[in-house]
């Protein structure tokens, strides 16, 4: 196999063999903790303009099945592990993963201390890295310095709105703003009766509320929030005038709609195991996530919006109500593929919101 190099913005080298395609790729490195989820962690849209360094000591050893997929193909700009399976076992299984990143232009590099990479990341926090095919110079590592996630938010979102048809009775009528939107939100709302339209990130707000629906849906999505200033001018002009549920990159351009902040974590969460404790009832749910970036709790109370959920590691907030707007938002995965469903309910919780209520009717 040919050899391959990580090089971190640090300086810091690690060799291993190169697998997937062939080429230099540099982004932000981040590191998830998900045992499962092969295939739909590669297809997120919110690891557009990242690395992932994958802390399981084997990926792909169930292969990848297209049906498994969160979107049209890979997003993230290359992958780490401990070891590449060339050999799945799965009755599911369509190609494997070095497959999969050869079909999809992905550079991969197998061999390297995962373990020893996100201990470095977890001590230093996130930063930008390099995979090489040669050893890697100081042009290279100026690159890495300099690279930032931008853009991506555009680059992902779909070009034109499309509509969605549940197989069974229409209960209500959906507007998803997709920011880098998972396939599996809209299968949620379909799953419930919901007719769903996809539109584009940059649609104008007035499109949207003239179109008849029953509420409008949040999506996920990569990169820095608070570079999508029109689309939170967007989301400021409907919400109270529409029901309105967020997700992750959702629930962060909500607040900052309402006038809160966003901070960049050191290192994010990402994977399916976080604890998430509702303040509301006091249960803890184990949930699945994939963001760098918080709403910040200092201030909140100045604005419409009311702390619901918070991480139970860091205290970090993870989702939000917005009694008098008639909205809320979370900042893990309710649809959770791969992951935990305890959280699958919060979708019930939209449906109510546009089933009853003044807001809803009016």
């Amino acid at each position: 196999m040919a050899k391959g190099y990580l090089l971190l913005e640090n300086g810091e080298v690690f060799e291993g063999e190169a697998f997937g395609a062939r080429g230099t790729r540099v982004g932000e490195l981040v590191f998830t903790t998900g045992m499962t989820g092969c295939a739909e962690s590669l297809t997120d849209p919110s690891y557009a303009g990242q690395m992932i360094c994958f802390t399981f000591p084997q990926l792909g050893n169930y292969g990848i099945a297209r049906g498994d997929m969160e979107s049209g193909g890979i997003h993230a700009l290359a992958v780490l592990a401990r070891e590449c399976c060339r050999e799945p076992s799965n009755f599911r299984c369509e190609l494997n993963v070095d497959e999969f990143l050869r079909e999809n232009g992905v550079c991969g590099l197998e061999g390297v201390d995962t373990r020893r990479i996100t201990q470095l990341i977890r001590e230093r926090g996130v930063m930008n890295a390099a995979v090489s095919p040669s050893p890697p110079d100081g042009a290279l590592l100026e690159r890495v310095r300099a690279y930032k996630v931008a853009g991506v938010v555009d680059a992902v979102s779909t070009r034109e709105a499309y509509s969605l048809e549940p197989e069974g009775e229409r209960r209500f009528s959906v507007a998803l703003m997709d920011y880098g939107c998972k396939r599996s939100i809209a299968a949620s709302l379909l799953a419930r009766g919901c007719a769903v339209t996809v539109y584009p990130g940059r649609t104008r707000a007035e499109e949207v509320l003239s179109a008849g629906h029953d509420g409008v849906m949040l999506s996920n999505g990569p990169g820095d929030p608070e570079e999508n200033a029109f689309a939170i001018e967007q989301i400021a002009s409907m919400m109270g005038r529409l029901p309105m549920f967020g997700i992750c990159l959702g629930h962060q351009m909500m607040a900052l709609a309402q006038g809160a902040g966003t901070v960049k974590m050191k290192f994010g969460h990402r994977g399916a195991n976080q604890p998430v404790r509702d303040l509301e009832t006091g249960r803890v749910y184990v949930t699945s996530q994939n963001h760098g970036y918080a709403v910040e709790t200092a201030g909140l109370e100045r604005t419409a919006a009311r702390l619901r959920f918070v991480n139970v590691n860091d205290g970090s907030c993870e989702g939000l109500d917005y009694p008098d707007l008639g909205a809320f938002s979370l900042q893990f995965h309710p649809e959770a593929h791969a992951g935990p469903l305890d959280c699958a309910g919060m979708f019930d919780r939209f449906l109510d919101l546009m089933g009853g209520g003044e807001l809803a009717q009016g």
